[in-house]
Formats: structure tokens, C-alpha cells, sequence
């Protein structure tokens, strides 16, 4: 395939994974789900999963049968149906945003005639999402924002699956990105086997990601980008630790208060230099 191809599949905001089955069902023609996991080497565990999203988005068809079958779409079809999801997805966004202008106006208009005196710290600190989809895709941006730096603090960097394309294009630009993840003897043993497939997708995949295992269990997790010991820049989304409370019900915060990422800077880079080690002693 082309190096433009390559770059239209890469525009259509899919997963790796899905964008590896669409490039190879493109080249097949059709095939089952358990050829097409063998062909691009994803999981067997995850390659309906994947298709299924494919299918659904109007890129693939399933073929009826035993076992069924999976066809992409005509190439220009393809083309047709990405900008029409796209187009979509913007009308739906857009409609929303009218259904709720004039309650958001009513309500925070009289915000801008505030003095700046007047804004507490916190407002000023950061502001909240939901930990899931929201929090995954303030995650992505900040990937696609980092000019320089990103550092991540996590337990096994469950959720790579739906940062990957971000990440991929902060590493293509050249990012410096580090990983530093908890120690296995901290997590439960499926944990620990899923932390260990991971680390070995990121030497693999992304051979110039750093990643080093911390013994301490940490109190917050989260990804920061370019922090900046002048105060002039930064960005970063971070969660405390509730083992308590499901992810579902969990906020995470999101600043671009360069002061503060600053100090998340501090805090990881101590725990980098002085408290962890290489992952490949794990």
C-alpha cells in the first residue's frame, strides 16, 4: 500500500488494530475473523470485536455464514462513507450544541463580567471529566499536543488501545515519551499478565518509549506533556487512587496550569531518577 493510502486510513480516527484489519481485508478481498487475526496479528480475543466496529462504521460487510465471512467495501465507497460519518457526526454535535446554547448561555454569561480577583484557586487549577471515554480522550489530545515531552504514570497502561493512534503520531513528531508503571508484585495476577503483554507492545511498537517499573504504590495516576520549570507551559490530566470506587464513578482532572503540571513534573521525575527501575528487569 502507498504512503498516501497509509495516510487516509490513518485520518479515519480508528484504532490500530482496526486500521491494520481494514488495510489487510482491502488487500484480501474477504476473509474470516480467525484469517484475519492470524494475517495481522491481532489478538483472536479482540478481532470481532474490531470487526464489528469496522462493519458498523460502513467500512466492512459481514458475509453470512459458517464461519461468516468479512469484505470491505469498494475503495471509493470507503472514501464516500468516512466523509459522510464524519459530516455526521458533526450535524448530531452540532444539533446538541443548539439544543443546549440558550441554557448555557442564560447560565454562564454573567461568568465574563466577573472581576479575574473574584475566580477561586481551584477554578483557575483545573477542571473535571469523567474517568472512561472523556478522560481517554483528553489523554489523546494531549499526545496529539505534546510538542516536546509527555511522561504518563500508570498502572499497566490498560487503556493503550485507545490512545494508540495519539501516541503514535507524538512519537512520529518526535515526542520523548516515558512510561513509568507499578510494579507487578502491586497488581493482581491478571493485571500483571496484561501489564506484561503491554510492555511488550510498546518495545515492539514503539521501540523509543522509555518505560521503568516504580516499587512505591502511587497515589495519583495520570499523562502530562511539555512541563515547563519557568511556569510558561503545560499541560496534564491526572486521577487520584480509590481503590474503593469503580472507574464509572471516578472524576479525573484536567489543568493547563503550568505551575501545577510543573510539580508533577518534579514528583515524577524523583520517582524516574531515584525509585523505579527498567522495565525489562521486571
Amino acid at each position: 500500500m502507498s504512503e498516501r493510502g497509509d495516510e487516509f486510513l490513518s485520518r479515519l480516527d480508528l484504532t490500530e488494530y482496526e486500521e491494520g484489519a481494514l488495510a489487510e481485508l482491502l488487500l484480501l478481498g474477504r476473509s474470516t475473523a480467525p484469517e484475519l487475526a492470524e494475517a495481522t496479528g491481532i489478538p483472536k480475543a479482540r478481532i470481532y470485536g474490531v470487526l464489528d466496529e469496522l462493519a458498523e462504521a460502513g467500512y466492512v460487510t459481514v458475509i453470512p455464514g459458517r464461519p461468516k465471512e468479512y469484505r470491505p467495501h469498494d475503495p471509493e465507497e470507503i472514501v464516500d462513507r468516512a466523509i459522510r460519518n464524519r459530516r455526521d457526526d458533526y450535524e448530531r454535535f452540532a444539533d446538541e450544541v443548539e439544543e443546549t446554547r440558550e441554557a448555557f448561555v442564560e447560565q454562564y454569561a454573567p461568568v465574563r463580567d466577573r472581576d479575574v480577583d473574584e475566580l477561586g484557586p481551584a477554578e483557575d487549577l483545573f477542571h473535571v471529566v469523567d474517568v472512561g471515554e472523556p478522560s481517554e480522550r483528553e489523554t489523546r489530545r494531549l499526545f496529539r499536543e505534546a510538542e516536546r515531552e509527555a511522561y504518563v504514570l500508570t498502572k499497566s497502561l490498560g487503556y493503550i488501545d485507545a490512545v494508540r493512534p495519539a501516541l503514535r503520531e507524538a512519537v512520529d513528531r518526535g515526542v520523548d515519551v516515558k512510561v513509568l508503571m507499578l510494579a507487578p508484585d502491586h497488581l493482581s495476577a491478571e493485571n500483571a499478565e496484561r501489564q506484561a503483554a503491554i510492555r511488550e507492545e510498546l518495545a515492539a511498537d514503539f521501540p523509543s518509549v522509555t518505560v521503568r517499573i516504580s516499587e512505591r504504590v502511587l497515589p495519583w495516576r495520570g499523562t502530562f506533556v511539555d512541563p515547563d520549570t519557568d511556569y510558561e507551559r503545560g499541560h496534564g490530566l491526572f486521577m487520584v487512587e480509590q481503590e474503593d470506587v469503580p472507574n464509572h464513578r471516578r472524576q479525573a482532572a484536567v489543568t493547563e496550569n503550568p505551575s501545577f503540571v510543573a510539580g508533577l513534573w518534579q514528583y515524577f521525575d524523583l520517582l524516574w531518577r531515584h525509585e523505579s527501575r527498567p522495565a525489562a528487569e521486571a
